[in-house]
């Protein structure tokens, strides 16, 4: 694959640190501890949702981390004790595209670049203790290492607000036990706790209150490999007491409240991903995400949810039997020369 040369360009010109007698926290810190690269999402009061700026900062120091001798593992995490990320920010999203921003398209273009790089060659260990949604698992999924805790909550909601499973969702979810990708897709179910792990979603369980000694135990490594840190992973899932199992039901009826058009999208989504590279979904999901900015869906589902949270979304189409094979298919086509590229 080769770099997006304008992407490497622009985000080298943002700064991540604190500008001197600011009050405002930076929403990213970037730190080598030791020969680990730590990332931490610092947005603790809005559950560390990923913005167009954290990307901007995030990207550029992985592919510097990457490079660097000096650098043997990256740690990712998030601030705040609630949360890993809970998301894209995807007010910011829905406004710019009414507004005809170009936001629209350089949101989900760099934020599937960036999905792209964390299949990282060195360790890359993403602590998601906490809420882990959308964008979040996009920042998680795709490394080597998913370490998740009881406190771990898990969802791809998209198809509730008139988007689908995105974030190389078309990649990780059919490449789950049975149907179980598909089902998460399309309904948004919530895993919890070690069901994470179970459905091979985290790679390692280890008890929330363990982390902090985990972290210094992997910042302390001396040159470590991967399966160095493969064996301290496991160390510490062996010291997991039992936990018992709660299983929530799925309500009846919530495929209903889903957007018509979303699931239709999600269903092809995933059949078509099945057999495509990472890479390669990534350029599928693109043009979906544009498709989703060109109709009501997206924005309807937004509101619904998030502004004015009533919870009553008006889909158009408004059923499963008003969505054309035709409209489906033309979400998937080609945006030509601004197709995502790697």
């Amino acid at each position: 694959l080769r770099e997006n040369p304008r992407m490497h360009r622009e985000t080298m010109q943002t700064p991540c640190r604190k500008i001197p007698g600011s009050h405002v926290d930076p929403e990213v810190l970037l730190e080598k501890v030791g020969r680990a690269g730590v990332i931490t999402m610092n947005r603790p009061k809005v559950l560390n949702a990923l913005n167009f700026t954290m990307i901007r900062q995030i990207y550029p120091q992985l592919k510097k981390w990457e490079k660097d001798n000096e650098t043997d593992i990256v740690i990712i995490k998030g601030a705040g004790g609630k949360a890993f990320c809970a998301g894209g920010d995807i007010r910011a999203v829905t406004e710019a595209g009414k507004a005809g921003d170009s936001l629209a398209q350089d949101f989900f273009r760099e934020e599937y670049i960036l999905n792209n790089t964390i299949a990282y060659r060195k360790p890359y260990i993403a602590l998601i203790d906490g809420i882990t949604m959308g964008g979040g698992v996009g920042l998680s999924v795709h490394g080597r290492f998913r370490v998740a805790t009881e406190k771990t909550l898990f969802a791809m909601p998209e198809t509730a607000i008139g988007l689908f499973p995105d974030v190389g969702g078309g990649y990780f979810l059919p490449r789950l036990q049975g149907k179980l990708g598909l089902f998460l897709a399309l309904t948004g179910f919530r895993l919890k706790g070690r069901d994470v792990q179970r459905a091979g979603l985290a790679t390692h369980f280890v008890e929330s209150k363990k982390i902090p000694d985990l972290e210094k135990e992997l910042v302390d490594m001396k040159s470590p490999s991967a399966e160095d840190v493969s064996r301290v992973l496991d160390s510490y899932q062996k010291q997991v007491r039992s936990y018992s199992v709660v299983i929530s039901s799925v309500p009846p009826t919530i495929l209903s409240k889903m957007s018509p058009m979303s699931m239709k999208i999600t269903y092809k989504q995933l059949q078509a991903g099945a057999a495509l590279s990472l890479p390669d979904v990534l350029v599928m999901e693109y043009r979906l995400s544009q498709a989703c900015m060109r109709g009501c869906d997206f924005y309807e589902g937004v509101r619904a949810v998030l502004v004015d949270k009533d919870h009553n979304p008006k889909w158009n189409p408004s059923t499963l039997e008003e969505v054309s094979d035709h409209s489906v298919d033309q979400c998937f086509s080609s945006l030509g020369e601004k197709d995502l590229t790697f």
